[in-house]
This record gives structure tokens, sequence and C-alpha cells, in this order.
């Protein structure tokens, strides 16, 4: 069989890059949305004395197509190929619903254009999109061209995917001195906080986060609620071959109460207020930063202390051998981070720096004795000029950099492999052994040849030709699904 014809086939219906325009698509449609669902309200702490409560609340956004004003007013809709002959930004405009309260009673209520998000050429937003071949020679476009990228200030810049381990994920490695580690990195929004499981030579269980270092499971599990030693027990195993657990709920026998172990908790990490005020602390740090994946309100404990529990058998079940440690090279264990992922991350950093700056110029035209319009005081030049700064220069946030690079036109296969790129977080100056190697896991994602010589050997890969990458699953989604075929949570 000719199997030419099933690849010509392939790329008939399919595009190189069309994983990462469906990034693009689903961060417009879904990921935006998110952000504003985050940071929903807005209090300002000074407000005239004739009000008792204000509230700046963020409704819908939307994102238009792009379009250039010209120096008359005139407004009309741009092409790629006029962007990159005048040097501008190929771009459209954002939309917020904005609405401000007074006591509870509405105010305001409008539209604003909050900033200009560039925009990835033939994505849903592009005014490309659905051109037939005819069309886009007309439009000046190279109708093979498979597009994927931006253009910023006349130049063509692509964001680099970026290869990082899998959020929400729980692994146990051995380390150099032999002993066991389990880590877990809890993601949700704005949250990504690494959890780390370890055995101290006293025998008891110990995990760490944020500023909770080494503080015994057990404790945690009592401060979550999870107070009778037999629950503890039942939700980590019903099989008998768990004796250690015993040993470490033997030695904080004396902590029989939630208050004591939230007590407990706070002298531990030096939190040295009055006692009301040290346990309102802790509650919180429990609440917000104790796997933050499940839940930040405080309402899912029951949830987090199941999760915790069976994060304790699998790190016993490997400490004593009856579970393999966790290959962190494994495919299985990462995610490729699009240009989608990584434009929400920038996306989410700089609507906060907007909203403070709202609240900033409404508090200082407050001082001056004035009740301004929130309309008038929303800078949309300073959430475009953050964005096109990163993508400019390609600093991202979290200090890493080089996501955004320009484009190589040397000839269409280095573009084609250019826009295929995926980068590791990993330093070049660093040994790495087994991140450089290849893994079996690559064959069909990843192209076993196409790496650079020198210090980014195995660091700096590529998509393989016929890869496509599936967007990211909604967990309620897949519990609603599995409620279906009869799955019940635990109370």
């Amino acid at each position: 069989m000719d199997r030419s014809i099933l690849i010509e086939k392939y790329f008939e219906e399919k595009n190189f890059v069309e994983s990462n325009i469906q990034s693009f698509n689903r961060f417009i449609e879904k990921g935006l949305q998110e952000v504003i669902e985050e940071n929903k309200e807005a209090e300002p702490t000074i407000i005239p004395h004739n009000i008792e409560k204000f509230k700046i609340r963020f409704g819908r956004i939307t994102v238009g197509k792009p379009s250039i004003t010209e120096a008359d007013g005139s407004k009309r809709p741009i092409y790629p190929m006029e962007a990159r002959l005048r040097k501008i930004s190929y771009h459209a405009p954002i939309f917020l619903e904005v609405s401000t309260y007074i006591n509870d009673v509405q105010r305001e209520n409008f539209v604003a254009e909050v900033g200009k998000l560039p925009i990835m050429l033939k994505s849903k937003y592009c005014n490309l999109e659905g051109l037939s071949r005819e069309d886009l020679i007309k439009r000046g476009e190279d109708a093979t061209d498979p597009c994927g990228y931006f253009i910023i200030n006349g130049t063509e810049r692509i964001i680099v995917n970026v290869e990082d381990l899998a959020a929400n994920n729980f692994m146990v490695e051995k380390n150099k001195t032999g002993d066991f580690n389990g880590r877990f990195f809890a993601a949700q929004g704005s949250y990504k906080i690494p959890h780390n499981f370890e055995r101290k030579k006293d025998g008891i269980y110990y995990m760490s986060f944020t500023r909770v270092k080494s503080m015994p499971v057990v404790v945690v599990l009592k401060a979550i609620g999870l107070l009778k030693d037999e629950e503890i027990i039942k939700a980590v195993s019903t099989e008998k071959n768990y004796e250690d657990v015993l040993f470490n709920l033997f030695e904080f026998v004396e902590i029989k109460t939630q208050d004591d172990a939230i007590d407990y908790i706070a002298k531990r990490i030096g939190i040295t207020q009055v006692r009301e005020i040290r346990m309102e602390r802790t509650k919180e740090i429990l609440d917000k930063f104790l796997l933050p994946n499940i839940g930040t309100d405080g309402k899912s404990k029951v949830q987090k202390a199941r999760n915790i529990c069976k994060m304790l058998k699998k790190y016993i079940d490997v400490s004593n051998g009856a579970r393999s440690t966790d290959d962190k090279d494994h495919y299985m264990n990462k995610r490729i981070r699009m240009s989608g992922d990584l434009l929400l991350d920038l996306f989410r950093v700089n609507f906060k720096v907007l909203v403070s700056d709202i609240l900033y110029n409404f508090q200082r035209i407050i001082k001056r004795g004035k009740l301004p319009s929130i309309r008038v005081i929303i800078r949309d030049k300073l959430l475009t000029a953050r964005i096109y700064s990163a993508m400019a220069t390609g600093e991202w946030v979290g200090g890493r950099q080089g996501i955004s690079q320009r484009m190589s036109r040397t000839n269409f296969l280095d573009m084609v492999s250019h826009l295929q790129r995926v980068a590791s977080p990993l330093s070049t100056s660093q040994e790495n052994f087994e991140a450089r190697a290849l893994h079996c896991t690559h064959l069909g994602r990843l192209c076993p040849i196409e790496t650079p010589e020198g210090t980014n050997i195995g660091l700096r890969k590529n998509l393989a030709m016929l890869c496509s990458l599936s967007q990211r699953v909604e967990e309620r989604e897949v519990l609603e699904k599995l409620k279906t075929i009869g799955y019940k949570e635990a109370g």
C-alpha cells in the first residue's frame, strides 16, 4: 500500500500547528473568562465617608477582530500582510463588562476596552480564518503557510511550546542518598504549590508546603478534620501491612481535637500572636495553600484529607517495594504547555496589575474629595504594553526567558521546525543525563533525530510531524461522566 496517499490526505485536512491554534482559541473562549472569574470583584480600601460599601465587579470578557484606527479616526479590518509592511502589530481589542455598586445598589454598568491582544494567524479570531486559497493570495499571503504565529511591530514571532512536569500528579522518586521523596505540584488558577512527602530517621512521615515545613502528616490530617485514628487507618488502607501509620498515630495521640492540631502547626511554623489570631491565620494557610486544586474555600477538607491519605499509601508502598518508583521522564508524567496556556499565565498576572492600577487611581481621586467614574480611570494601554513587552522580549512571568522568539524564515522546513519546537525549562549548564536521553515514550510524539548539538542537546526537542496534542480536559466533565456510570464521591 502506498502510505504517501494517507499522509497527503492527513495534511489536506490538518495543519502542522493545528494543536497550537486550538490552544489559542481555547485561551480566548474559556481561559480569559476563567481569569475574570478568579478576580471578579475588587473593593477599594479608601471610600467616601457617606458610603458604607463600594464594589467594582467584572463580568463578561470578549475579544474583537483585528482592526486599525487610522490618523483620521476611521476604523477598518487589517490583514497580516499590511501589518508586516507597515511594521505595526496584528492585534484585536479586549472588551470587559464593568459594573460598580454603592451599598449593593448598581451605580454604573458599561463595556470598556481594557487592552489589545496579539492574534494568532489563522485562529478563529484572525481575519484570514476560512479564506480560500485564491482569497489568501489576493490578500498577499502564502497559501501554504501553516501560520500559528503572531505579528508584533511588523516582526513575526512565535511562542515556543514548553515541556513541564504534569501538575496535580503525585510522584515518588529515590534521591541520591537512597531515601524516597514524594512530590506533588498542586495547581489551580494562579496557585502552583509544591508539596513534598518524606520519612525521616525517626520513622515519622512529614509533608511540606509553602510556609509549613516538615510537618507530621498525621497532625495535618487531624487539623483538616480526620480526627479518629480508625478513620485515618481506613483512609490509608484497609490492609494490615501499614504498621508504620499506627506508630505515627501513637506519636501524636495527645492531639485529640482539630484546634489542638491547628495550634500545634501554628507554633511549629512560628506564628506567635494570641491564640485566636494564630488559629485563624493557620486555618487560612491550610484552606488556601494545602491542595488548592481541590478547593480554597474551606469546604473540601474531607476530600483533601482522603487525598493526602492516598498519597501516603502510595509513598509507603513505594518505600516497601510493593510499587515501583515513578519515572519523571516518562511522557505520561509531562505536559506540553502551548501558546494558549502560556498566554493565560501572562494575562492572569497582568490583569491583576490592571485591577490594582484601577484601585490605586480610584483611591487617589477619592482623597481629593471626588467620586470618579470607573470608565475614566481604566488605563487600557497598561495591559497592552505589558503583554507586548513580554511578546517582544521573550521575558515571561515566573522569570522564564526565550518563550517568545523571532520566527526563523531561512526556508520552509526551518519555519515548520521552529513552529514545532518544544523547550525544556531545565538548565543547559547542568548534566541532567536522564532528561536529555531519548525515552521510548517519545516515539510518535517527538522527533528522535532533530535536536541541536552542544549544551542544548536533548533539552530542545521538536514535535513529530504527525503529532497532535489534546487540549486540557475539564475535571468536572470527567467527574460528571463517571457519575453516570456509578461513581460516588466519598462523604
